[in-house]
């Protein structure tokens, strides 16, 4: 598929710049991160923050502005932002008065959005937080919880924006937020997929003359799949299944929002807003206020979506309160849209500090890459020092970034397709962050440096995950000059437990704790043994337990959707958990070749 990008790895970043550069007289970029930040936002308020993964613009950063949020923290392609990236976002907004954040219920998001607000609250910064799940076709009423995030996030940072600009405290603000998500509801339905820039698959496939209902906003399958059908057919679907879950009735007030999903047109849109306004005027609810346009997308998807928000008296206040920013507006905005002379200095300085680090971080790439040490020594390995756990660590995500297509493959099954991107990513940044490290005989120190640098840098559920793999077990430890076998084994039952108590996956729930579990027993029962004959045991325990994941209906993230249609397909998680194990199996062996499973 043809993209206009440059590289695949910078279209997150170059995206951003364009788009600061082009609404300079608005938005400035954090910068440490990837966070946009509204240059006329209000003060002495409470701050709301929103964010997500991009390739879903112009949402979470064209959201950004007057009257609705204060700014965004933003993630790769599809990936969450990781905890950092949420953190130094709302520090930069907030003002005393709390920060609130609004995103979309996806596993990954949740876990760094938490982990941001963990470290806000370290500072005596006040925190609270809305999901969004108005995706009535991801899960039925009773687990409304486990409901997806679609383009009912419009509605809601739209009435967030108000109530928090109107003054209200951060537990009201949040209060009217939760109704507000709480009376949006969302379906949609696809005809044709998007594709992440960099990878060769879209994220889904669709027959020729195929269409998806209830399809998710990353490809994730929906409730039925069946022949193109004419625009009066699909909207009649998609109403009716919408109308069985919704609490709209006669007599009610709503707003409506038809949303492209990237590559529908506006004159396609209005046909199907003429069918809707008819079926709504035929059951006798009334429309206050509606919009067309592609507000929450994936790249070049085909199809859209309706959103429905009920009123009350309450929410219409906020609703109808003026909000501004370039793909979004409502009411009369007073005043001209002028530029911050300080923030634009600030800015100017940020951009001049920048080159600046560029310049340096060159150099310093270039002086890792005459640093970077052999995989190994020579010898058989007893334990492992921290140079050893440096070299291993450094052979693991080299193994790993090979690997990339091989994990986007599997997690295109029955995911979005971004667990490659997401692991490479981590992997390079571990070497990074490794090949500048200093030496150090505390081998607990290189896994804590390689696990922050995952965490800090990858995004998704994936982040917070094998970020812990490398660092809950580290972290805290007093020094240690070697990894024995014993102790080795000790530190991964610490990384499991963590994981098991953030993540709440169990052994079956397919997910990499399906192979992480019986990789940590099999260490546990061979730790009496030598290194290389308990990696070996923990290798055949993790490529084992990722194969059990084909027999198990998903629990957790976009798969769980799936339920028995995910039977047959193996976890990507667990997946890279067995390279994990087979990379420090080989590393201990000197086996420097890569295999995959049948």
């Amino acid at each position: 598929m043809k993209k206009i990008v440059n590289k695949a790895e910078d279209v997150v970043q170059e995206s951003m710049e364009g788009f600061i550069a082009c609404y300079g007289n608005l938005y400035r970029k954090h910068e440490e991160v990837n966070g946009v930040i509204y240059k006329g936002r209000r003060k002495n308020k409470v701050s709301l923050v929103i964010g997500g993964g991009s390739g879903h613009e112009p949402m979470f950063s064209g959201f950004v502005g007057k009257g609705l949020a204060d700014a965004a923290a933003c993630g790769n392609i599809f990936a969450s932002p990781d905890p950092n990236t949420v953190y130094e976002t709302a520090g930069a907004v907030q003002e005393g008065k709390g920060v609130l954040f609004v995103y979309g219920n996806y596993a990954g998001d949740n876990l760094n959005f938490d982990l941001g607000e963990e470290m806000l609250n370290e500072e005596n910064i006040s925190t609270a937080h809305v999901r969004v799940w108005d995706d009535v076709a991801s899960a039925p009423k009773e687990r409304i919880t486990d409901r997806r995030g679609i383009a009912g996030d419009v509605f809601v940072i739209k009435i967030a924006g108000g109530a928090c600009d109107a003054g209200l405290s951060l537990a009201e603000a949040t209060r009217v937020t939760e109704k507000a998500r709480d009376n949006t509801w969302s379906i949609g339905v696809a005809t044709s997929p998007g594709q992440i820039p960099g990878n060769d698959k879209p994220t889904f496939e669709l027959g020729e003359n195929e269409i998806e209902y209830g399809m998710g906003l990353h490809g994730e399958p929906g409730i039925q799949r069946t022949v193109m059908q004419p625009a009066d057919v699909l909207v009649s679907v998609l109403y009716e299944n919408m109308m069985k879950e919704a609490d709209i009735h006669q007599g009610d007030e709503i707003c409506v929002l038809i949303n492209g999903l990237g590559s529908t047109t506006i004159l396609e849109m209005g046909i199907v807003y003429r069918k809707l306004k008819e079926l709504l005027d035929q059951d006798g609810i009334r429309v206050h206020d509606s919009d067309i346009n592609s507000f929450c997308t994936c790249q070049e998807m085909g199809g859209f979506s309706i959103t429905l928000l009920k009123l009350d008296a309450e929410l219409k206040q906020y609703y109808d309160m003026p909000c501004f920013c370039p793909f979004y507006a409502k009411g009369e905005i007073t005043g001209s849209m002028q530029v911050y002379e300080e923030e634009e200095k600030e800015a100017e300085r940020a951009k001049a500090a920048d080159k600046t680090d560029t310049a340096s971080a060159a150099l310093n790439q270039a002086d890792s890459a005459a640093e970077m040490p052999e995989y190994r020594h020579e010898g058989v390995y007893e334990s492992l020092t921290a140079q050893d756990a440096k070299a291993m660590l450094l052979y693991i995500a080299d193994k790993v970034i090979e690997k990339k297509p091989y994990l986007t493959e599997i997690d295109s099954a029955i995911g979005d397709g971004d667990h490659g991107i997401g692991m490479a990513g981590g992997m390079q940044k571990v070497k990074e962050k490794l090949g500048h490290f200093p030496a150090t005989d505390n081998v607990y120190e290189v896994f804590e440096t390689a696990g922050k640098a995952m965490l800090m840098s990858m995004g998704g559920a994936s982040g917070v995950i094998f970020g812990s793999l490398y660092l809950a077990g580290a972290k805290g430890m007093d020094a240690l000059a070697s990894l024995t076998p014993k102790a080795l084994a000790a530190m991964e039952r610490k990384s499991l437990e963590a994981i098991k108590e953030r993540g709440k996956a169990e052994v079956g729930d397919k997910t990499m704790v399906d192979a992480l579990e019986p990789a940590v027993k099999a260490m546990e029962a061979n730790s009496g043994k030598a290194l290389l004959e308990m990696l070996r045991a923990a290798e055949e325990a993790a490529r084992q337990g990722m194969e059990d994941t084909k027999n198990y209906t998903a629990k957790f993230g976009r798969a769980k959707s799936l339920m028995e249609r995910a039977v047959g397909h193996q976890d990507a998680g667990a997946t890279s958990v067995w390279l994990i194990f087979q990379g420090m199996r080989e590393f201990v062996e000197n086996s420097v070749h890569s295999s995959q499973p049948d």
